[in-house]
């Protein structure tokens, strides 16, 4: 025991140090305190403070918070406490009242104070009585921040509760359908390569193996000449999203499956879902032409494209990205085939509706357009996928622009009507433009009929579908062929 100054009570510093309830002598030191400033101290000292007669009748009140009083409030004063609170609160108030003395505070109570619109407003209340006339000070502390986060802890519990039941419903049905589904599945540990779990249907693709493979190294379930395909396809499944068409044969049965895995992550590890079939009888030659096929697709010096039916590429082979001048395929990918093929608005409607309607297009002329600027006459040739999947359109694209001539008819070149015409634009009327198409066209659709019938002229007009008398008017229009004797004939 240590003796501190006069007339302050003795410590004991070996011990733990025990805060007060109440001063040790508040007569000595808060004497000089006259009611103006007891009643500062009592109203700064509480959210709402009210001095109750001895019947429990509000005489006064104080609100530290006026946004309380503004909830709450309404001319309280003169009505009973008992009467400012909610139905449930009322027997709290009455044993507050009971118990209030002079010589210490009752316990906090909680109550409600009912408001006229929203949640009623918590207030936790203790009381204590003074003077001759047995008066009653109640002090109160706001608990509506309080009630607030209590109310969003448990809308939080709840919302973790339903998310649990969701989760675990949600695990439920994946371990059912991990158990019944017809397809072989195991799942591997991506770092140490051993299995974690296998379905039943996997356990019956292994047979006498299943008994061991929890646990043990994915790679000795298989033949010792397949264990190195399974390490490349657990190391490739590591940086690419999935691998597939992986050949393996099982140990001891010798039974070829084909295999593909796909990576992901639970509780901060990385496990591999390998997916199982039996492979068909000559899966590995027929996967061997294709990819052949597919490496020849991409050699070709042709360009070849494959559009979905949004005319959207999909894929494009090395020859396509040199036609429309780009640096890979995932400039061209998802893009609109329009906007390297055909003249705009014309060409590539006509010729998606053509494979639309009829299946097979072919010699279609149009222009190839390249991102710096070249233009380039080309001819396609296009396939409707067959049904059964996602349609889709392929086209082979032809340069033509480079040969050293271009085809003729009868002697004739055939015009190129852009180039041609252009050039009358805004100096010939439109009407005697589309008269002197229409005449040129006729005359080299004569010509050609002629020359594929070996000049024999009655073929020549039933092949036209035109009746002899016309054939001969139009030869004698375009001045074709030696007319003498036969017209008259004709005539």
């Amino acid at each position: 025991m240590v003796r501190t100054e006069e007339n302050v009570s003795l410590i004991d510093v070996t011990g733990p140090l025990t805060p007060k309830a109440r001063f040790a002598d508040a007569k000595a030191h808060l004497a000089e305190l006259d009611a103006e400033t007891a009643g500062a101290l009592v109203s700064a000292a509480a959210d709402v403070s009210l001095i109750l007669d001895a019947d429990g009748v509000i005489r006064d009140l104080a609100f530290a918070d006026p946004e309380l009083g503004k909830i709450v409030y309404r001319d309280w004063i003169g009505q009973r406490w008992v009467d400012t609170v909610t139905s449930e609160s009322r027997p709290k108030i009455v044993d507050m009242l009971r118990e209030a003395n002079a010589r210490q505070p009752t316990r906090w109570r909680q109550v409600n104070h009912p408001a006229p619109e929203g949640p009623d407003a918590p207030v936790r209340y203790c009381a204590m009585r003074f003077g001759a006339e047995r008066r009653v000070v109640a002090l109160g502390r706001d608990l509506r921040a309080l009630g607030q986060l209590q109310q969003r802890l448990a809308e939080a519990q709840q919302g973790m509760e339903r998310e649990y039941a969701r989760i675990r419903n949600a695990e439920k049905r994946y371990r059912l359908l991990f158990q019944l589904a017809g397809e072989a599945v195991v799942i591997v540990d991506a770092v140490s390569q051993r299995v974690i779990e296998i379905n039943p249907a996997a356990a019956a693709l292994f047979g006498a193996e299943a008994r061991r493979a929890p646990g043990a190294p994915f790679a000795e379930l298989f033949d010792p000449a397949s264990r190195q395909a399974i390490h490349s396809l657990i190391a490739a499944a590591r940086v690419a999203p999935r691998i597939d068409n992986v050949y393996a044969e099982l140990a001891p049965a010798k039974t070829r499956v084909l295999l593909s895995g796909s990576l992901y992550r639970q509780d901060s590890a990385s496990h591999l879902l390998v997916l199982l079939s039996r492979a068909e009888p000559g899966a590995g030659q027929r996967d061997a032409q294709e990819s052949n096929l597919l490496r020849v697709v991409g050699a070709m010096p042709e360009a070849l494209v494959v559009v979905d039916s949004s005319r959207r590429i999909l894929t494009a082979n090395p020859a396509f990205l040199d036609l429309a001048q780009l640096g890979g395929e995932g400039q061209a990918r998802g893009e609109p085939i329009e906007r390297w093929i055909g003249r705009p608005g014309v060409d590539v409607d006509v010729l998606f509706s053509n494979l639309k309607t009829h299946g097979v297009v072919r010699h279609f002329s149009t222009v190839a357009r390249g991102e710096l600027g070249s233009s380039e006459d080309v001819e396609i040739a296009g396939v409707a996928a067959p049904d059964g999947g996602e349609p889709c359109f392929g086209l082979t694209i032809r340069a033509i622009g480079w040969r050293a001539g271009r085809e003729r008819l009868g002697g004739r070149e055939l015009p190129r009507t852009v180039e041609h015409f252009t050039e009358l634009v805004g100096r010939v009327p439109l009407k005697n433009l589309v008269r002197e198409t229409t005449d040129l066209i006729e005359r080299l659709c004569i010509e050609a009929a002629l020359e594929l019938t070996g000049d024999n002229r009655a073929s020549a007009a039933e092949m036209l579908g035109l009746s002899r008398q016309g054939f001969y008017a139009k030869l004698r229009r375009y001045g074709l062929g030696n007319l003498d004797g036969e017209a008259d004939d004709a005539d």
